[in-house]
């Protein structure tokens, strides 16, 4: 399974970085991917769904630490390569990040990707 396509979208948190749609193989998407600032750097936490209780359950990863790795080398690239280019200060680096300005804040509900569009509903 390959990676074919990484969309980013930086937000305006302290913890929270952006939001990542990956699509795999050009046919299916994963959305809500969330890169996090935590105290060891930057790092993936996956689309999630609250039970009933309480507790949060991943709905979609990576089933072995090899294509976990595969993903988090391929979506930290990609952010750093987003941020630099957009000219936002890269979370992890020795300077704090206070604010990300100019971007867009969340992915809609509904998005087009290549000339296929889905509804993340």
């Amino acid at each position: 399974m390959e990676i074919t396509e990484i969309r980013v979208f930086p937000v305006e948190e302290e913890k929270l970085k952006a939001f990542v749609s990956v699509v795999f193989d050009d046919c299916f998407i994963v959305s809500d991917i969330k890169i996090i600032n935590g105290n060891s750097g930057l790092f993936l936490s996956m689309p999630s769904k609250k039970g009933k209780s309480g507790k949060f359950r991943d709905i979609a990863h990576p089933l072995n630490s090899e294509m976990r790795s595969k993903m988090e080398d391929a979506i930290i690239s990609e952010y750093h390569r987003i941020v630099e280019e957009e000219g936002i200060p890269v979370a992890g680096d020795a300077t704090p990040v206070d604010s990300i300005s100019g971007s867009e804040l969340a992915m809609d509900s509904e998005e087009t990707i290549g000339e296929e569009s889905y509804s993340a509903g």
